[in-house]
C-alpha cells in the first residue's frame, strides 16, 4: 500500500562521490558517481541478500517466474 508507506520514517543520509553507507556488518553501499538528476550506486551484499530496483522487486512480486539475469 502506497500510502502505508509514506507513514513509515525514513533514514536520509547525504554521501558524497566514493563514500560509503554501511548496513549492518555485510551490507555496504558506495556512492560511484553523481551527476544531475542521477546517482550511482555500488551495492556489496551477500549472494543470499536479494537486491533489486523497485519496478524489478515489484514485477517478482507479482510474477515469482519472471527472470531476474545478474
Amino acid at each position: 500500500n502506497q500510502n502505508k508507506r509514506r507513514s513509515l520514517l525514513v533514514l536520509v543520509l547525504s554521501r558524497m562521490k566514493d563514500e560509503v553507507i554501511v548496513i549492518g556488518e555485510r551490507i555496504r553501499i558506495t556512492i560511484v558517481e553523481i551527476r544531475p538528476g542521477k546517482v550511482r550506486i555500488g551495492i556489496d551484499a551477500p549472494r543470499e541478500i536479494s537486491v533489486h530496483r523497485q519496478e524489478v522487486a515489484e514485477a517478482i512480486a507479482k510474477d515469482p517466474k519472471t527472470v531476474v539475469t545478474q
